[in-house]
This record gives structure tokens, C-alpha cells and sequence, in this order.
């Protein structure tokens, strides 16, 4: 295009490259042993052009190298299986055409052809930093297809674990926390930049591929619940609610007491029984929907009430409550003062999550499922040596999604759970599939990873081997708990007077469009009737069945009903009909436009 572009911006993200030249790097074997004696830094090898920074748009003109070298599958001395990261390069930036390995097994030496060509302009620093943090997490991602990990990465993201360490002291309005959260068996380089190990976030399941009764179709799970009962994926939800003695003008203000029967608005005595004198809840209180966690009274509204001068106004009771349908223990009481001088009280509530039916969890291969069944220990499949697997998945779930990964990680993690190790699962120079598989037959397994399994509920023999292993899974914190939502009678708008919206309104479930449209294809008329009026915003009118009328009719001082635009009491006719169109006619109304009602005699 015969330009050149300057890109400064800020917040540009830049990635680093090693420089190329004429089919070698500029980065020599000197500079190697430099940075591990110490003595060479990241600056440096930027400063003498080594190295350097792109970012997306110039990464559109590169020609980035993946890998300066393919790796032989075995070492040609010792026979082992190797990965990428058990070679020593030995001679970046050399003249020679081919590569010089060194296996660190016994430090034999081998010759492999070099993948940098002349045309190449860069080469990655490691392969691993095409991805990003989340994505990194991912063992064996270029395994997977690329919407997966991505799926994985996001569903990272949602999974309980150990957030930080002072959790007991942080009032954050909501928290999880994993009971018993275990480090991966299968690693990757990039968990030890962020310190996952520290703080991880899921558990190892033993998992079996296997259709169980159907219970585990369209990727739901199978619970082995004594591993549930030995507190496998088990959580604590944290809310903190928060009240403030506020000042207002006039100079009154907030209180937290117990409030008195005479408040405006006050509950019964049994409410506040777990209060104390200052009108604060104790810990390790059990408290449900609607409890009062702090109980407070507020100065009345501005003309609230008929202003008498001579009876002072009542004030009206704002206790804080507990959300409806959650519960729990309260788990801490801080009493502090807000930035403004005024008290402020924070109670935290702890509810313990148990998984249970709908609960979702998730591999890292973006492989999500809920718990479509919990399966008492002996009814479990279990192998020759007695194992039963923690989860069953659906073998459905594995070919059209291609996550080859989850495959791998569950041998790799059969591996490690063996030989009490971490296996290497980064991306592009992890462990290898034919050395895990020589693991596993030195362990005592097919190299397939399956293994002869009974029914549990039978005794009978399965007559396919099912495929088991050892995988991290993390709970989403998607639980059936904060999701579940029913409703008969309850809150309604007071514009259209129909049901409010949302779970936390306690609102009603939107019969839409579709679903009419499903009871017309039924005929079944009255069910409409029945959910869209009677069940929504159903009223009765007074109509006017004059002719060139059709007004709504309204009550007189007198209580007989008559038009108030010809007068006529006599010809008024009650009619149902929704709320919505009453209010549609009143909108019209005011722009002038005047609907009238024909009525006809149904008989």
C-alpha cells in the first residue's frame, strides 16, 4: 500500500516476538545461558533488538514462526517419549539449517530440521503466549476446537473456588466458596503466573463416560452421592446486607431499635425475636425469607399523614430483611460508621449449598452440565478394583463437539492420580498422548484408558469397557437454589397492574407470545382467558351501551352508576376486560383521541 503506520495509542495490547533475520533469530545460545546465569534481563534483549513488542495490527504484516523446531517423538538414544519441553535448544541464531536438540533424559544430542524460514519475520517467545489468561487455563487447548475454549474460559471465569483468603473479614454483598478446592492434576505453565495453586477453583472428579438409564442425556450429569456426602463440589454463599442510620433534614434521623407497636407500619412481636436491645441480630442465628436481620425506624415521610400539630407523626418502620427465598446462618454482625459520621451496621449470611438436581458444573473443555441425577454409592458402576467414578458423563457429549482435550486430561490425570504427580498439560509443549499412554500400561492400564466395569445395581458385567479417568471439574456458580422462583399471588405493577417482573419482585412467570400462540394451535381458549386475564390483570368496566356513546361509566356521589358524558344510568353494562386496554383508552384520552365501546348482546 506503499504507507507506514504509527501506532501510539494507550492501552494498545502488545505482545512480545523474537526477531528474525534471514531464516535464524537474533537471539544467540549466549544470550541463553546469559538470562539463566542472571546476568541478561527482558530490557536487554529488547535494547540490542532480540526481542519486541507488536500488537494486532502490526501482527496482521508478520510472519510469525510457532515453533523454530518439530520435536522428534522419541529420543533416538533413549528411546523416550518427549515433549517439547524435554529438549534443549542448543543453537538459536546458528548458520546451520537444522536444529541441535538436547534430551534432558541423557543428555544425548540430536539434529532436527528448522521450521524458520527466510520469509518468517518473527518468532514466538513460546507458543503458550498466542492465548490469553483465561484461555491459558485450558490443558491441551490446541486439542480442542476453538469455540470451546473459549466456552472453557468463560465458564473459568463463573466457577466457585477460593477467592481470596480474607473472605471471613470481606464485606462483599455476594461471595462463593468452595469447601475443599483441589489443585489440578493436569498443569499448565501459565497457572503458575497467576498463582492458581494458591487459590484454585474446582475439584478432580474420577469421571466415567457412560449412558447411565438415561439420566445423563443431552449432558446432564450423574453424582455419586456418597462423594457428595464426603463433601465433593459442596459451597457456602455469602450476602451481606447493609443498613445505615441516615441524617436527614430537620435534623432527625434513623434509629436501629426494636421498633414499638405504635410505628407506622410495625410487625408482629414474634419478628423481632431474634433481635437484641439495640435492635441487631445475633450471629449463628438461623434466618429464612422475610426474617429481620436489623431492626430500624425512620422519621415519617413529608405530609405522610393528615398534618395534625397538636399529635406528633408517627415514624414508620425500614427494617432490613432477608431476601425472600434465600436463608442461612448469620455469619458475622460488623457495627462501624459510614463516611458521612452516621452508624453503620453490616450483617453477613451464610447459606451452605449441598449439589443437588440442577446444580451446573463444568470440565475446562467448556463440556457443561447439570446434575440431571444423584446415585447412592451402590448403584454406581465400579471397576474390578472397586472404584466408582465420582461423575458420569454421556459419551454423546465427546465426537461433535471434537474436545479431544477432556479425553486427554482424563488420561493425564489417571497418570498423575498414579504416580502422584502434576502433569504438564500447556499448550503446544505439554506432555505427550504416547508417553501418558506408556504411564498408564506401566501403571497397570490399557493404553486406552478403559477398563472392565459392573453394574452396580445388576452385578452384571458391562459388555463395552468404559472409558474412566481423572479430571478437574469446577461447580458454576449457576445453582438451582439462586435460580428457583414460584409464585401464585403476590406484587403487581401499579401503572398496568399487571404481575411485577423478576425473581427478586417476586414476579410472575411472562406467559409470551409463543406460548399464546402454542394454546391457540390447542384451542384451548379458556386457558388463554385464564392466563392472560383472570390470572394477569383481569377488571371489570362500566360501559356506557348508549348509542354514539361508549364512555365509561363512573360511580356519582350518590353511589349509582352513570355516564358522565350523556348522563344515561340506566343503559350501563359491566364488561371484563384487561387493565392494559382500560389504560391504553385512558392514553388516547388525553391525545384526544377518543375510542368508543360498541356493545352487542352476546345472546
Amino acid at each position: 500500500m506503499n504507507e507506514v503506520i504509527i501506532n501510539c495509542d494507550e492501552g494498545r495490547l502488545r505482545r512480545p516476538v523474537l526477531i528474525v533475520q534471514e531464516g535464524r533469530t537474533i537471539l544467540t545460545h549466549k544470550h541463553i545461558e546469559e538470562i539463566r546465569g542472571g546476568k541478561l534481563h527482558w530490557s536487554d534483549l529488547l535494547r540490542e533488538g532480540a526481542m519486541e513488542w507488536i500488537d494486532a495490527e502490526e501482527e496482521e504484516d508478520a510472519y510469525v514462526a510457532v515453533s523454530p523446531y518439530e520435536p522428534p517423538e522419541r529420543c533416538p538414544h533413549c528411546k523416550k517419549a518427549i515433549s517439547p519441553t524435554d529438549v534443549d535448544w542448543l543453537n538459536p541464531g546458528s548458520e546451520s539449517s537444522d536444529a541441535v536438540l538436547q534430551c534432558k533424559h541423557c543428555q544425548g544430542e540430536m539434529s532436527v530440521p528448522t521450521l524458520i524460514t527466510a520469509e518468517h519475520t518473527h518468532l514466538e517467545v513460546d507458543p503458550m503466549c498466542i492465548l490469553g489468561v483465561a484461555a491459558a487455563m485450558v490443558p491441551y487447548p490446541e486439542h480442542d476446537s476453538s469455540p470451546r475454549v473459549t466456552m472453557g474460559s468463560g465458564m473459568a471465569k463463573q466457577s466457585l473456588g477460593l477467592s481470596t483468603t480474607n473472605y471471613r473479614k470481606r464485606p462483599d454483598t455476594r461471595g462463593h466458596l468452595l469447601h475443599y478446592p483441589q489443585k489440578p492434576m493436569v498443569q499448565t505453565k501459565p497457572m503458575d503466573f497467576i498463582s492458581f495453586n494458591e487459590r484454585p477453583a474446582g475439584q478432580n472428579f474420577v469421571v466415567a463416560v457412560l449412558s447411565y438409564h438415561g439420566y445423563n442425556m443431552e449432558d446432564a450429569l450423574v453424582l455419586n452421592k456418597a462423594s457428595v456426602e464426603r463433601g465433593l463440589g459442596r459451597s457456602t454463599f455469602l450476602r451481606t446486607y447493609r443498613a445505615e442510620e441516615r441524617r436527614y433534614p430537620g435534623g432527625q434521623e434513623d434509629h436501629f431499635e426494636i421498633p414499638s407497636p405504635d410505628v407506622r407500619g410495625a410487625r408482629a412481636d414474634q419478628a423481632y425475636s431474634n433481635l437484641g436491645e439495640d435492635g441487631l441480630i445475633s450471629p449463628e442465628t438461623w434466618v429464612s425469607g422475610g426474617d429481620v436481620l436489623v431492626g430500624k425506624t425512620s422519621p415519617p415521610r413529608f405530609l405522610e399523614e393528615e398534618t395534625d400539630f397538636l399529635t406528633p407523626q408517627k415514624r414508620r418502620e425500614t427494617s432490613v430483611t432477608i431476601r425472600p427465598g434465600e436463608s442461612g446462618y448469620v455469619d458475622s454482625v460488623m457495627l462501624t460508621e459510614s463516611e458521612n459520621g452516621s452508624r453503620l451496621v453490616k450483617v453477613k449470611v451464610r447459606d451452605e449449598r449441598i449439589p443437588e438436581l440442577g446444580d451446573k458444573f463444568a470440565s475446562r473443555h467448556g463440556q457443561k452440565g447439570v446434575i440431571g441425577l444423584i446415585v447412592p454409592q451402590e448403584d454406581m458402576p465400579f471397576t474390578v478394583d472397586g472404584v466408582t467414578p465420582d461423575l458420569v458423563i454421556n459419551p454423546h457429549a465427546i465426537p461433535s463437539r471434537m474436545t479431544i482435550a477432556h479425553v486427554l486430561e482424563m488420561i493425564g490425570g489417571k497418570v498423575g492420580a498414579m504416580e502422584a504427580r502434576a502433569i504438564d498439560g500447556t499448550s503446544f509443549s505439554g506432555e505427550r498422548e504416547e508417553a501418558l499412554r506408556e504411564s498408564l500400561v506401566q501403571n497397570g492400564f490399557r493404553h486406552t484408558g478403559k477398563e472392565v466395569m459392573y453394574d452396580g445395581r445388576s452385578g452384571k458385567k458391562i459388555e463395552a469397557n468404559i472409558f474412566t479417568g481423572v479430571i478437574y471439574y469446577q461447580k458454576l456458580h449457576h445453582m438451582v437454589a439462586g435460580k428457583m422462583h414460584v409464585r401464585s399471588r403476590g406484587p403487581v405493577q401499579i401503572l398496568t397492574r399487571q404481575p411485577t417482573e423478576g425473581r427478586s419482585r417476586q414476579g410472575g412467570l411472562r406467559f409470551g407470545e409463543m406460548e399464546r400462540d402454542c394454546l391457540i394451535g390447542h384451542g384451548a381458549a379458556m386457558v388463554i382467558k385464564d392466563r392472560l386475564l383472570d390470572e394477569s390483570d383481569g377488571t371489570y368496566l362500566h360501559v356506557c351501551g348508549q348509542p354514539n356513546c361508549g364512555h365509561i361509566a363512573m360511580m356519582d356521589r350518590r353511589g349509582a352508576i352513570r355516564c358522565t358524558v350523556c348522563g344515561n344510568n340506566t343503559n350501563v353494562h359491566l364488561v371484563q376486560t384487561s387493565y392494559a386496554f382500560k389504560l391504553l383508552l385512558d392514553e388516547l384520552l388525553s391525545l384526544g383521541v377518543v375510542m368508543r365501546l360498541q356493545l352487542e348482546d352476546l345472546r
